[in-house]
């Protein structure tokens, strides 16, 4: 197995996940692919322009005079209480506006984690996202492997973990659709994640980055509803609005407020004011959650479009992962080399990402690729798929 480059325990520089998971990093003569199932992306050509242009309209003509001043670092009051009433009624979440912190998206809300953490030992689920864990080690946080299996986290494997290297301070997950692999947290493990912080004085950091997606299952209430004191919720637009916006939130215990806050100072002093206001508004106007409706069924045709082709063309590979989100993992059936195929499949213009290189260890042979199916339209899908079996069969 290769391993990538690290730092204290922790992951890669953030170029080394860039190289990994770009084909055209890999060949940096291609251009960007025809065909790309990169996971992170949202629908990018339904990005609601007029809604926003009227939401920007609003927020100009009702903003008072100190909206052109500095920042709040901890953002605008109008954006905040508007995702305390939309994560409440949503989510579940225990939101109290004093308590949210508006961030450039979760890059930005896991480097001011990390900050205010202060070089803690943070368990993170493996596989998880290589970007959020280059961000947290470059901040001092030291990284454990928390393996992930069909139920989620393997919560029970902490006690071993903080037997060695020192105490356990943080837990990420993705309990709702954990990234990448899909899968939901169970229930009786939710509970012994809040009991174990409850016993240690640790927090679990809550990444809820596509929970406003479900499918085939009702969906499962935010974890920070049962224990708003030792859980941080995470959320950002980017997967219901577009990445380009770079606005997110925290949701954090009253202990750690003040600290994050401080390092929101220090980082930026504050996001923009005028994009908060507007966000505001379309949440207020209910514009935003007509946008997700409309969201949520063009991705489920998504979905099953991917699936189809993945039936016909790859019969022998296995698709799971796919009651919620934007992406799918897709087992091959057999393993590959994961940066030969992301190169051969580069060449025909299509864009795949293994599996292999979300894992802490990486796996560079792999039977797993994460295909995310947002950003394409059902034609698409079928075509990059098609060509994604043609490289298979010549690989």
């Amino acid at each position: 197995m290769r391993r990538l480059p690290q730092r204290d325990g922790g992951d890669a520089g953030l170029g080394a996940v860039l190289r990994y998971f770009k084909p055209a990093a890999a060949e940096p003569r291609l251009s960007s692919p025809a065909f790309d199932f990169f996971p992170g992306f949202p629908d990018l050509a339904n990005f609601p322009r007029r809604d926003w242009l009227r939401a920007l309209r609003g927020a100009l003509r009702d903003a008072p005079d100190r909206a052109f001043g500095y920042p709040d670092p901890r953002g605008a009051i109008e954006l905040r209480r508007a995702l305390a009433g939309h994560l409440r009624r949503v989510r579940g979440v225990v939101a109290d506006p004093e308590a949210i912190v508006v961030c450039s998206g979760a890059a930005q809300g896991f480097f001011l984690i990390a900050r205010a953490l202060d070089g803690a030992r943070i368990a993170v689920e493996d596989p998880g996202l290589p970007a959020h864990r280059a961000i947290l080690a470059a901040q001092g946080a030291r990284l454990v492997a928390l393996p992930v299996d069909e139920r989620g986290a393997c919560v029970d494997r902490l006690a071993a973990l903080g037997g060695r290297g020192g105490a356990i301070g943080a837990v990420l997950v993705t309990p709702a659709h954990q990234s990448p692999t899909g899968v939901a947290l169970a229930p009786p493990r939710r509970a012994a994640l809040l009991a174990w912080a409850a016993a240690s004085g640790g927090v679990v950091i809550e990444d809820d980055y596509d929970a406003e997606y479900r499918y085939d299952r009702a969906p499962l209430g935010a974890m920070q509803g049962l224990a708003a004191d030792r859980v941080i919720y995470m959320g950002t637009v980017s997967k219901t609005l577009a990445p380009a916006l770079r606005l997110g939130w925290l949701v954090l215990p009253p202990r750690l407020v003040e600290r994050v806050v401080s390092e929101k100072l220090l980082a930026d002093h504050g996001c923009p004011t005028i994009d908060q206001l507007a966000l505001a508004h379309l949440v207020e106007s209910g514009a935003y959650d007509k946008h997700l409706r409309q969201a949520r069924r063009r991705y489920r045709s998504r979905r099953d479009a991917l699936v189809r082709a993945v039936s016909r063309h790859l019969p022998d590979a296995q698709v799971t992962g796919v009651a919620a989100g934007l992406h799918a993992i897709v087992r091959l059936g057999r393993p590959v080399d994961g940066m030969r195929l992301m190169t051969a499949a580069a060449r025909r213009s299509v864009g795949v990402y293994p599996l292999g290189y979300a894992y802490l260890e990486v796996r560079a042979v792999d039977d797993g690729l994460v295909l995310g199916y947002a950003n394409l339209s059902e034609p698409a899908i079928e075509q990059g798929i098609r060509r994604l079996a043609e490289v298979l069969a010549e690989l």
